[in-house]
């Protein structure tokens, strides 16, 4: 064989493996292309599923927020609307006249008066326009006397010294127990559907 021949024989050996080098990184290369393409991908993936988590999150707590930003509202116009509707109460209360201002006032000295012993010394204390109602009624229960004013929508209080008694039987404290005990009833046909 010649040197020829055989140079011929180590170039064609040569660019064989050269060509399967060649073939060999290629398929190297691809496969880190294809591994950089899953994996960015997977990254990709990843990353649209946190920022939908976020989006989600920031949703769920803006809609929060909204919600207790409303609820907040509504209570304070619920508070408003009961405290319209208590000071409305207050001013009829406050404009009862004639025989039913009396009635209402009777009935509460006589429960009073009830709190008190026989011929007891007892101060009547009332509206400043009621005075002279609470004089008359005074009149009617011994040992009692219209004693002064008292601020308050009506009614009275009736205090013994003697005794140490005070019993308050005003339209406020009347005004005051009702309204506890009826709020939420009141507050359910107002607002509740």
């Amino acid at each position: 064989m010649s040197l020829e021949t055989v140079a011929e024989d180590v170039k064609e050996e040569a660019r064989e493996r050269a060509e399967r080098i060649r073939e060999a990184a290629d398929e190297r290369a691809a496969e880190i292309v294809d591994e950089a393409e899953a994996d960015a991908e997977e990254t990709v993936s990843e990353r649209e599923r946190e920022v939908e988590t976020q989006i989600e999150r920031e949703r769920d707590q803006r809609l929060s927020s909204v919600k207790l930003e409303a609820k907040q509202l509504r209570l304070e116009t619920r508070r408003e609307v009961l405290s319209d509707l208590r000071e409305t109460v207050e001013d009829r209360v406050a404009g009862l006249s004639g025989e039913e201002r009396e009635e209402l006032t009777r009935a509460l000295l006589e429960d009073a008066a009830a709190e008190f012993d026989d011929g007891a010394s007892v101060g009547l204390y009332g509206r400043a326009d009621d005075a002279d109602l609470l004089a008359t009624l005074a009149t009617e229960y011994d040992g009692f006397e219209h004693a002064g004013e008292y601020d308050c929508l009506g009614g009275v209080v009736a205090e013994s010294e003697a005794s140490r008694v005070r019993v308050n039987n005003t339209f406020d404290s009347m005004l005051d127990s009702v309204w506890d005990d009826e709020l939420k009833a009141v507050s359910s046909r107002l607002f509740d559907q």
